[in-house]
């Protein structure tokens, strides 16, 4: 896995996503709207999945916060609500310092994410959201269940799926297939760099365009 990582790692988002399109044969990239919100950082490594649902009920996120404390270091913490959630924050400050305590990648979020400030100025720990807001879940929404596939940003995420973002957006990667992803995405890398190279020098679009097909 860590090989896999440090694959991802080094290659385009944009050309993962296009990767996920050929082999997997549908969408691996999140809805727009789930963006980097604390810093640019860049996302990568395994999803652990935590699900969540509208209550009444003041309870505290106890699948994410036994989670943050149990999955492997490097983890991606992915946390969906059905339909999403723009106007409630599924992530904050205590969390944050959780995830980074146990060495975890970052969080992407199917809702907002709150303490900004205190995760920026202490921590810096990537987080991807559909929002920003101030409002606690508690009351609102509880989790149900940890590690099962969920849905985020219209794309169903597995856990050990590999998770790669920037500030292009975020794209899920299937455990089964990314091996091969990742080298085609390698192979999409190789042939940009070299098509740009060529535009350059023959100052041409066209030309570039023409001897690769891809654009």
């Amino acid at each position: 896995m860590d090989k896999l990582i440090e694959g991802f790692n080094a290659v385009a988002v944009a050309s993962v996503s296009d990767a996920v399109d050929k082999i997997c044969g549908k969408r691996g990239f999140m809805d727009s709207a789930i963006k980097p919100r604390v810093n640019d950082k860049r996302i990568c490594g395994p999803a652990v999945t935590v699900m969540e649902a509208a209550t009444d009920e003041v309870l505290p996120p106890q699948h994410a916060l036994d989670l943050i404390d149990e999955a492997p270091a490097g983890s991606v913490i992915v946390i969906s609500v059905e339909g999403g959630e723009e106007n409630v924050a599924l992530w904050g400050g205590l969390m944050t310092a959780g995830a980074v305590a146990n060495g975890h990648a970052g969080a992407v979020l199917d809702g907002g994410v709150r303490d900004l400030t205190e995760i920026r100025r202490d921590y810096g720990l990537p987080v991807y959201a559909r929002s920003v807001s101030p409002a606690t879940t508690v009351g609102r929404y509880r989790t149900v269940a940890s590690q099962v596939p969920v849905r985020v940003g219209g794309v169903l995420v597995h856990p050990g799926d590999i998770i790669v973002g920037d500030v292009d957006g975020v794209v899920v990667v299937p455990r089964a297939s990314a091996e091969a992803v990742l080298e085609m995405a390698r192979e999409i890398d190789a042939r940009e760099l070299e098509q740009a190279r060529l535009i350059i020098e023959e100052r041409s679009l066209r030309k570039g365009l023409a001897k690769y097909g891809r654009i």
